[in-house]
């Protein structure tokens, strides 16, 4: 159930696309809430909910330094996202890889029935 919560609460971090472009811009080095708020137009009210939320999934980390707030890369990697991810990708490669089996082994549509001659 944790490992639900902990994948909800990430994924929905990463639903949105200005929380990704801060990630981006995160990967980059350490950024203000003023910095971050700047591409996009937005005010620093704005951008401080937008990464309250990726703080809240591990994803960004802040720190209090004089009259800024400091942004940073958190320490969740996206490893659990990406297991999730992984495990679902093989599921459905293996899936797409008995249907072309199925496919390729079929006798064409216009081809008379196995046992009978034409």
């Amino acid at each position: 159930m944790v490992q639900q919560v902990v994948l909800d609460r990430m994924f929905s971090a990463l639903a949105d696309g200005t929380r990704r472009a801060v990630l981006e811009r995160l990967g980059q080095g350490p950024a203000t809430i003023g910095e971050l708020a700047a591409p996009h137009d937005m005010t620093l009210t704005g951008m401080k909910k937008h990464v309250q939320v990726l703080e809240d999934a591990g994803l960004v980390v802040t720190e209090k330094v004089g009259r800024t707030r400091q942004c940073r890369l958190g320490n969740e990697r996206l490893d659990d996202a990406m297991a999730w991810i992984s495990f679902y990708q093989r599921l459905w490669e293996r899936r797409l890889d008995g249907l072309e089996a199925y496919f390729l082994l079929r006798p064409p549509a216009d081809a008379p029935p196995r046992g009978t001659d034409a």
